[in-house]
């Protein structure tokens, strides 16, 4: 990689992260508008992260409970970048495709099933 190339753009302290904050905004603007299952994963959390300090008793439950539903908001965002980048190679079938984008699902199918069970644990464990 060139010296260039480091850094991306060469912008640095404030400056990138306030380029980092407005790329990161457009793109959950595009999720919102453009992707259903992100729309369902952001009113997910816009419902379970209060519930989740309104449950939580202590720190420690709050941050199973907050950490559990980001993350499935996380692996869904790796999941559609999964997808458009294999729609970006190529819109025909192939199996590996398919392949990528199911395993991508799983992904998110093992989150879900990841929170669901932390939630039991702490919330019917009392």
């Amino acid at each position: 990689m060139s010296p260039a190339r480091v850094g991306g753009d060469g912008l640095r302290g404030g400056a990138r992260l306030w380029r980092a904050v407005r790329v990161g905004l457009n793109a959950f603007a595009w999720g919102w508008r453009e992707e259903e299952a992100l729309r369902w994963h952001i009113v997910a959390c816009t419902l379970a992260l209060p519930a989740a300090w309104w449950f939580g008793q202590g720190g420690v439950e709050r941050a199973l409970l907050w950490g559990s539903v980001v993350f499935c908001f996380v692996v869904e965002l790796l999941n559609t970048a999964v997808e458009i980048t294999v729609d970006r190679i190529s819109t025909e079938h192939h199996a590996l495709s398919g392949l990528a984008k199911d395993l991508g699902s799983l992904a998110v199918a093992a989150a879900i099933v990841l929170a669901t069970g932390v939630w039991a644990w702490v919330l019917l464990g009392r």
